[in-house]
């Protein structure tokens, strides 16, 4: 039959993303006009058809497949916020569909010797994002927008940058204690949202006005914790009192 139709016969190359197996894969097919006879895989598939096959199957799959974390995330929005908010520099675009759009500016360099799905696992994202910076704008960020904030009590709580408008700090109230105003972001210009927690770590207040609260929330709410935590230290002035992690009992080991 092929020596039949020898004349007609065409061989095609079809290589790029299989959904199916998740990965780059390339065949050889002989077509007879619209009958493909045969087909037989491609084993040695060149560095920059996997690439170009791994980009389309990224841009299929969304950017979700990328190996997420939620340090690598939290940097992501760090640096969404920060080019939203310091207009005066010039900030990576890096929301996520930017970086759908944008694969061939940052993704492919790390992709050599890839051409399955599941090994973009090995793949560092806060490292690649970081990469896209330069010295001076990685300090900005750190000085700017810290991953924590430290509070009276001395714990480094994580800030929740999740909602780039309101960044929040959830925190139990008793490590607040002296603490004198509210904390804020960018030299003072973006107030993180206290999120108040009680020694359970349930809500207690949602507030960016700390100097309020003390002034008019505090004294009626301290009066319900002494009945649900007699244990913990709920002082009548919070304003000078010294911020604790634990209980009562705790307190004293500590100053032992």
């Amino acid at each position: 039959m092929r020596q039949q139709f020898a004349v007609q016969l065409q061989y095609r190359e079809r290589i790029g993303w299989d959904a199916t197996t998740a990965s780059v894969r390339g065949h050889q097919e002989c077509w007879l006009g619209q009958l493909r006879l045969q087909q037989q895989p491609i084993h040695d598939l060149s560095a920059q058809q996997c690439i170009d096959g791994l980009i389309d199957g990224i841009r299929q799959q969304g950017i979700d497949c990328l190996p997420w974390t939620p340090s690598s995330r939290s940097l992501q929005q760090r640096l969404t916020l920060m080019r939203n908010l310091d207009l005066e520099h010039e900030w990576p675009k890096l929301s996520d569909s930017e970086l759908l759009e944008s694969l061939e500016l940052w993704l492919v360099p790390y992709l050599n010797g890839f051409k399955r799905l599941a090994q973009l696992k090995q793949l560092n994202m806060s490292d690649i994002l970081t990469s896209r910076l330069s010295w001076e704008q990685q300090q900005q960020l750190e000085r700017q927008l810290p991953t924590s904030f430290k509070v009276p009590s001395g714990s480094q709580i994580r800030i929740d940058y999740s909602n780039p408008q309101q960044p929040i700090l959830a925190v139990r109230l008793q490590e607040l204690f002296g603490l004198q105003h509210s904390p804020a972001l960018l030299d003072g210009k973006l107030p993180l949202t206290l999120h108040l927690l009680s020694p359970a770590q349930r809500p207690i207040q949602v507030t960016q006005d700390l100097d309020s609260f003390w002034d008019k929330t505090y004294a009626e709410v301290s009066k319900d914790l002494k009945g649900r935590y007699p244990r913990h230290y709920w002082p009548d002035n919070p304003r000078e009192a010294v911020a604790t992690r634990g209980t009562k009992k705790w307190m004293e080991r500590q100053q032992r």
